[in-house]
Parts: structure tokens; C-alpha cells; sequence
């Protein structure tokens, strides 16, 4: 089972969004998958709530009071992590992780706040020894912005993997809504949104 862990200390920066989107991706390509909710405000299960039954299958827990046991026969572990993690949970999830997908926003205070959060990650063993992999992924990006530029300039010195930047755009609040994503849905426009996230799909197979 391969286990991808998304967080972030900073609050809104759209871990919920990747990690829906990510367990989404991994069911529509036929791998079993489960999406473990660690915030106490438990949006990712929400988000399995409002799913079609004809939406590819996943499997939620609750992992809002104890880091429980995942379902057996799992491909894939998604894990949604809740802002202004403590130092101990974060050590006990990134022990549980192959790979950190860390989302950061085109704000000074993400940047601010990213910077603080990859400090506590480098503090880490597993980190410092590089056996778990830290992919960087530029969130709701407007091309031809200062913010985004300054998110560019930002993102090349932060020393890790700049996995990919994803584009904003409506397509993700009406999706969430419907407890669907990019990868349930059909059509160009979905699918130019939806090339964004290839880069980031393709890292991930290859920490296999």
C-alpha cells in the first residue's frame, strides 16, 4: 500500500481539494482506494457523503481522534491532514508516509507559513535522510500575476520538489459540491484543468 499524506500547517491553503482529487484519481484508475480524514472538521468524509454511487468507489475513515487501521486489500492511502499540526502528530503521520504532498497558495502568509512547516519537516529523520519524498505543489494559480510570479519565485528556493501548479479555477467548488472531481468528469475544459495534475500522479507512481 502506497500511503500519500497531504498537509500543511497553514489553514485554506486546499489540502482537502488534493486529496479528494488525489483519492478520486487513484479509484477512477481502478486502484482501491481509502481516504482517511485526520481534521476535526472532517470535510474530506463530507465529501464522500455527497459522492454519486456511480462515482468510482473509496473507502473513508475517521482518523479525527486515533490513527486507526485501514480497510485490507488498500492500493492507496490518502490522508488528509488538519492545519497547525503539533510536532508529535506530525512525526506519527509522516511515519505512516511514503510520500508529503504539501500545497502552499500564492500568499505572503502561506509562504510565511510553508517555510515554518518544511523547518519542522527537515527536523525530521525521515526527512533528513530523504527516505520519505516531499512533493511541493503550487495551488490555485492565476498565470500572468504577481502573486503567481512571486509564488514561482518562492517555490524554486524552497529546496524540494516543485511537483506542479495548479491552475484556479471554479471547476473545483462546483465539483466539491457534488462530491465528485476532475477525474469523475468528462470534456475539454475539465480535461485541460485536469493535465495540471499529471506531473503530481506521475511522481507519486514512481516512489513505488
Amino acid at each position: 500500500m502506497l500511503t500519500i499524506l497531504v498537509a500543511n500547517i497553514k489553514g485554506g491553503c486546499g489540502k482537502t481539494t488534493i486529496a479528494t482529487h488525489l483519492a478520486a484519481a487513484f479509484a477512477t484508475a481502478g486502484k482501491t482506494t481509502v481516504l482517511a480524514d485526520v481534521d476535526r472538521q472532517k470535510s474530506s468524509l463530507g465529501w464522500l457523503e455527497r459522492r454519486p454511487a456511480n462515482a468510482a468507489h473509496l473507502v473513508g475513515v475517521d482518523w479525527t481522534r486515533d490513527l486507526d487501521s485501514v480497510p485490507k486489500g488498500a492500493a492507496r492511502l490518502v490522508i488528509d491532514a488538519p492545519a497547525a499540526l503539533k510536532t508529535k502528530q506530525i512525526e506519527e503521520l509522516v511515519k505512516l508516509a511514503d510520500v508529503i504532498v504539501l500545497p502552499v497558495l500564492p500568499s505572503t502568509f502561506d509562504e510565511l507559513a510553508t517555510r515554518r512547516f518544511l523547518d519542522k519537516l527537515e527536523e525530521l529523520k525521515p526527512i533528513a535522510k530523504n527516505k520519505k519524498q516531499i512533493a511541493v505543489v503550487g495551488n490555485r494559480l492565476r498565470a500572468r500575476t504577481k502573486s503567481a510570479d512571486r509564488l514561482d519565485d518562492f517555490l524554486d528556493g524552497v529546496g524540494h520538489t516543485v511537483v506542479t501548479r495548479l491552475r484556479d479555477t471554479q471547476l473545483y467548488a462546483d465539483v466539491a459540491a457534488t462530491g465528485l472531481s476532475l477525474f469523475d468528469l468528462n470534456g475539454k475544459r475539465v480535461g485541460d484543468y485536469r493535465s495540471d495534475w499529471d506531473p503530481l500522479l506521475h511522481y507519486i507512481d514512481q516512489v513505488q
